[in-house]
């Protein structure tokens, strides 16, 4: 394999212009989800997609959904594992527009001072530059070989940037024809410009809401203040007891099934040089406000959390208006981590309010949304392999890391189709994704490329 993996790299880097070329013809396509207005460009898009994977060998299909159309592609053979790769050729809305400094769908290459050369135009990085390198690396080895190297169905869908919401219906429908051995998502980060990383871990999430009542109406604090109950005293109080003095959650059970990293990946991570000064100080902060035993990039990645995200009642506007109110709200997020069930959180959470009220209060609760985490096995053998490729393309260790956000189709990957997720992406922290002026570094783009050819010439042996 190793001589066939040196010609399909032989492949990648001379074949680099006409790579570059069609990224741009992707990225000049307005495929923006979320407005009605391009409806018939997120079909452009997804016709795009398909015609490019029929001429690299792939039986091709554009499954209709209740939103967005799905391009399924299937391809290669051999006794390698069945790769299900996912992306989405969906893209973000470009506004405001006055802040780009190019149009947004007139893809062009550009430096930044430092000398980088980046690809800018909205769908860059997110998701279609991504995609792409998967792409590419195909093609390479079509070009070179005839053939794919591994089974690979490729599940490329066109609401992700509007939330999904028909993709788990379709992939719970159509399970038995895209399980595979393993799934491939490119959606994600390096840990640096000079860095590949693999993401083995989301954290879950549990979103609530709560109400608390007293009194039948707002009350005048002049004449009740003192004597009636004050819900947003009593609200106030019981999310300041959610954390100890140490950064701790005090609810009872919320670190049941909490598991510790093991020694191999806590020293890697301490190796990182993952400072409050370079991931705080650019937004003002100074200080990590989680557990005080832990490194912050653990309390990011690989610690449960909770965060009031919202609060209200009582009077907020202009002036004053001396009122005891009737009712006060907060929503609550849960950061979850492997081991630890959404709904008993969900349950704890309520149980831990309800017993700190006191007399004449009650307490409502709204359901938002609720996903478990996701972890690798770390003895993953294709875990072993892909990163092994990685260090061979970027001369460095791959580093393996948590993600504090929830990507919620790894989820369901998990629950309906009984598979693991490699998150192997090469964005990187300043490509602007969702913003104004979205750029994807051109190395990323080759060398991501040449990184899935390697991790696929990697899963075959």
């Amino acid at each position: 394999m190793m001589n066939t993996l040196e010609a399909v790299l032989d492949r990648i880097d001379r074949d680099r212009d006409a790579s570059l070329e069609r990224l741009f013809a992707l990225l000049r396509i307005k495929s923006i989800s979320t407005d009605p207005t391009f409806k018939d460009e997120c079909r452009r898009a997804a016709d795009h997609v398909a015609a490019d994977l029929r001429g690299i060998g792939f039986e091709v299909s554009i499954r209709p959904t209740a939103g967005h159309p799905v391009v399924v592609a299937k391809g290669g053979n051999g006794t390698g594992p069945h790769i299900l790769f996912y992306g989405h050729y969906d893209v973000q809305p470009v506004d405001p527009l006055d802040l780009w400094d190019v149009p947004p769908f007139e893809p062009r290459v550009t430096s930044l001072p430092d000398g980088r050369k980046i690809i800018v135009a909205r769908g860059a990085c997110d998701d279609k530059g991504q995609v792409m390198t998967f792409i590419e690396a195909c093609r390479a080895f079509h070009a070179v070989t005839g053939r794919l190297p591994l089974p690979i169905t490729l599940l490329i869908e066109g609401e992700e940037e509007m939330g999904s919401k028909n993709l788990p219906p379709f992939v719970k429908t159509n399970a038995a024809e895209l399980k595979a051995d393993i799934a491939f998502v490119c959606d994600t980060n390096m840990w640096d410009v000079r860095t590949p990383a693999i993401t083995t871990a989301l954290r879950g999430l549990v979103y609530d809401e709560v109400k608390i009542k007293a009194a039948d109406r707002d009350l005048h604090s002049g004449l009740f203040g003192g004597a009636a109950r004050n819900p947003i005293r009593v609200l106030t109080k019981i999310l300041g007891s959610i954390h100890d003095d140490n950064g701790r959650i005090t609810i009872p059970g919320f670190y049941d099934g909490v598991r510790e990293l093991p020694a191999e990946v806590k020293k890697q991570w301490q190796a990182l040089d993952f400072t409050p000064k370079g991931f705080l100080g650019p937004i003002g902060l100074s200080e990590p406000a989680g557990e005080k035993d832990r490194l912050l990039i653990e309390q990011v990645s690989s610690r449960p959390t909770c965060d009031v995200n919202g609060i209200w009642g009582g009077y907020s506007g202009e002036g004053s208006k001396t009122v005891i109110p009737a009712e006060v709200s907060a929503k609550i997020s849960f950061r979850l981590v492997g081991g630890q069930d959404p709904e008993k959180i969900r349950a704890a959470w309520r149980a831990f309010v309800r017993a700190r009220l006191p007399a004449d209060c009650k307490a409502e609760f709204i359901s938002h949304a609720g996903a478990p985490a996701i972890a690798l096995d770390w003895g993953m053998p294709q875990l072993a392999a892909a990163r092994k490729a990685l260090d061979a393309e970027w001369g460095r260790d791959a580093a393996l890391i948590g993600s504090g956000a929830s990507i919620p189709i790894v989820a369901d990957f998990k629950s309906l189709l009984g598979m693991d997720t490699l998150l192997i992406g090469f964005g990187l922290d300043d490509d602007r994704i969702h913003s104004p002026n979205e750029k994807y570094d051109l190395t990323s783009f080759h060398k991501g490329t040449r990184s899935w050819a390697r991790v696929l010439a990697a899963m075959t042996g």
